[in-house]
């Protein structure tokens, strides 16, 4: 097995991305392929797609290890997340 050496990658934000975007709901899709998440903001009657996250089912996965991880380091210091309730979502 060939020996992988780590390297370092410096990360910059465009102005843009820095603000970043409000989402309170997410719609997942996906193909063999890759995963589709679509983040929305929905101020009823309308939403409106915030961003678009496109994955690899393996990134998928490091995701979701990174999510759990995190509100289980949230819940430890600020106690317990209640789900929300989902919003009823109509795609056009």
């Amino acid at each position: 097995m060939p020996d992988i050496k780590q390297q370092e990658v410096k990360v910059e934000f465009t102005p843009e991305t820095k603000r970043g975007v409000y989402a309170n709901n997410m719609i997942v899709t996906h193909s063999r392929e890759e995963f589709i998440m679509d983040f929305i903001m929905i101020t009823p009657p309308w939403g409106t797609v915030t961003s678009r996250v496109i994955v690899s089912p393996g990134h998928m996965k490091r995701i979701l290890n990174a999510l759990h991880t995190n509100v289980e380091k949230y819940e430890q210091k600020f106690g317990a997340v209640q789900p929300a309730e989902e919003p009823k979502v109509t795609i056009q």
